[in-house]
């Protein structure tokens, strides 16, 4: 399956906050990225289980308000709330540690959509090694297969770790990360902080 980084990289808005969560010192990671399908489609996709293994990983639980799910091999938590069409929380429990992630839906013109999606955990010496990234990249990747999967439905899943070793996966990562440093920096970060926690988060997903 061919993809071309430019333009999955160009595509997705990112952005980076601090804030406090349960009165401790927090970070929010938010990107966002518009598709040419209906808003209906793109709700289906991001809340169906039999859809989101198609483009992200396997999902087992309940996928109703007050449920909760797994993801083989990664996180599990509740959904804590869900406003049909349009708007989900779950916690992110992975790890011993546990954030939360919010993701929004909207309609983007005609026969666009968008998705936002934010995911904030209490700040931490992981952030200030590898900043925004460490969580941006990881979601970037899985907006890619998203965008994957809305344009080509019948196609199977990119297989993520043969990609992320082919040169264009390496190219997206690379400059995922440079992107997440860049809009840590807007964020308030300091500069030469942020670019080299992008650089260690590029050599931590191509392990270069």
């Amino acid at each position: 399956m061919s993809v071309d980084a430019e333009i999955h990289l160009a595509a997705v808005e990112r952005s980076v906050s601090s804030l406090e969560r349960d009165g401790q010192p927090a970070r929010a990671v938010t990107l966002g990225r518009s598709f040419p399908v209906s808003l209906e489609d793109l709700w289906d996709a991001v809340t169906n289980g039999e859809r989101i293994p198609q483009w992200f990983l396997p999902v087992s639980g309940e996928l109703e308000l007050g449920g909760r799910y797994q993801l083989e091999g990664n996180a599990s938590g509740v959904i804590t709330a869900c406003e049909p069409a349009s708007f989900y929380a779950v916690t992110w429990e992975f790890a011993g540690d546990t954030s939360w992630v919010d993701v929004r839906c909207s309609r983007d013109g005609a026969g666009s959509a968008h998705v936002e999606l934010t995911h904030t955990a209490l700040h931490s010496p992981h952030w200030d090694e590898f900043g925004p990234g460490a969580t941006g990249v990881g979601w970037e990747l899985g907006l890619l297969g998203l965008a994957l999967h809305l344009d080509r439905p019948d196609e199977p899943k990119l297989d993520g770790e043969a990609f992320a070793a082919s040169p264009e996966g390496k190219a997206l990562i690379k400059g995922s990360s440079e992107a997440w440093g860049e809009a840590g920096i807007a964020g308030g970060g300091e500069p030469d902080a942020a670019r080299a926690a992008a650089r260690r988060t590029a050599a931590f997903y191509t392990g270069e």
